[in-house]
């Protein structure tokens, strides 16, 4: 008898809860209620993302209270101070059935919709535009190669100040997460993201989009996302990538169409304006005030803008040996050395213009470097 009214009891609730889960496996709209929740998506992805993880908390909960419930009324029900005999299930079909049923039911209320959203990830199919994202240690490439802006590539990185980050300075909401350069992309277009890496695992991770991908050195992996919203959208680098991996921010700035055309159209003048030919013989002043943009735009976040470094993190450029030594400072800039990367990424200008401006400030005074130095360093 005890044992019967106790299968009937199991079985009542697990209806109950199987119940709830068959409601609750179409999550209502994502509304964020508080500054703890997730970030308000825009994109169709992101939403289901965010559906699918309230809709796993809710089956989570059911099932906690079910099981609970079930527990504790039979502890009281059944306890030994009312004479209750311990029931004997060995072999019982109706709990080998329940425990079969009930578990296999509630995975499939969880993996259909969650199988539907994987596999709309990874559909990078019919896109408007492609781009590559490679990571570096600890910064991000990107190469516009399919679509409108093809062509296009250029480096972002953090662009707080060292002295910002690690001293008394104010500080915005969103210091650890401006870059010198964020990525543009129209608003309403589907974005093919291929994504790899130039030294160890990164990953780029953008929350409002629902985008996550590692980017592994010698892979091309894919993903994509499609803005509703204009706006600018962060995320950071997802994977222990180094020391600097905190400092790794992703900006995304969404604009409408005619805004990316003109965006695209500056870029290419740009490109046009600095495919300067290395072979050229170019004047010390040309040099250094070419030189100041790209120190400031690569240089300033780690050397800072006096070229003092920071001590026991990164040297100072006034009066080092190294950029006195012409030999020194171009092996320096091509291969990189410990906390220094390579900076191969610059054109053969872009790094005689910065040899040259670090050579002749902060109070140095060493010279010239010509872009056809670099050049036939690289060989």
């Amino acid at each position: 008898m005890k044992t019967s009214k106790l299968n009937k009891l199991a079985l009542a609730a697990l209806a109950a809860a199987a119940s709830g889960l068959v409601h609750a496996a179409t999550p209502a709209p994502y509304t964020p209620t508080s500054r703890f929740n997730l970030q308000t998506p825009v994109t169709e992805i992101a939403r289901q993302i965010y559906g699918l993880h309230d809709m796993m908390m809710i089956i989570c909960a059911l099932i906690f209270v079910a099981v609970f419930s079930v527990m504790f009324y039979s502890i009281w029900k059944h306890r030994k101070s009312k004479g209750a005999v311990a029931a004997n299930f060995h072999e019982s079909t109706t709990v080998e059935i329940v425990w079969t049923v009930i578990p296999f039911i509630i995975v499939i209320i969880m993996a259909l919709p969650a199988t539907r959203t994987v596999v709309a990830m990874k559909d990078t199919s019919n896109s408007d535009l492609t781009i590559k994202v490679t990571g570096y240690q600890w910064k991000w490439g990107y190469d516009y190669i399919r679509g409108e802006g093809e062509g296009i590539s250029f480096l972002s990185e953090l662009a707080t100040p060292r002295g910002q980050i690690e001293g008394a300075e104010a500080k915005g909401p969103t210091y650890l997460l401006e870059v010198t350069e964020p990525l543009v992309v129209p608003v309403d277009k589907k974005v093919r993201i291929i994504t790899t890496a130039n030294d160890v695992i990164h990953a780029w991770w953008v929350p409002a989009f629902g985008v996550k991908q590692d980017a592994i050195p010698g892979f091309a992996r894919d993903t994509w996302f499609r803005a509703e919203k204009t706006g600018t959208y962060y995320g950071q680098c997802a994977e222990l990538c180094g020391k600097d991996h905190a400092f790794m921010p992703i900006a995304v700035k969404v604009v409408t169409a005619q805004e990316y055309t003109a965006w695209v159209d500056g870029r290419k003048k740009q490109m046009a304006a600095l495919a300067d030919d290395p072979d050229k013989q170019w004047t010390p002043a040309e040099l250094i005030a070419r030189g100041e943009k790209v120190y400031q735009a690569n240089c300033q976040a780690c050397h800072q803008a006096n070229g003092l470094g920071v001590a026991g993190a990164f040297p100072a450029l006034a009066g080092s040996k190294v950029v006195e030594a012409k030999a020194d400072q171009i092996a320096i800039l091509l291969k990189g050395k410990n906390a220094m990367p390579s900076w191969k990424t610059l054109s053969d200008v872009e790094l005689a213009a910065v040899a040259t401006y670090t050579k002749n400030a902060f109070g140095n005074k060493s010279g010239e470097i010509q872009p056809a130095e670099f050049k036939a360093a690289r060989k």
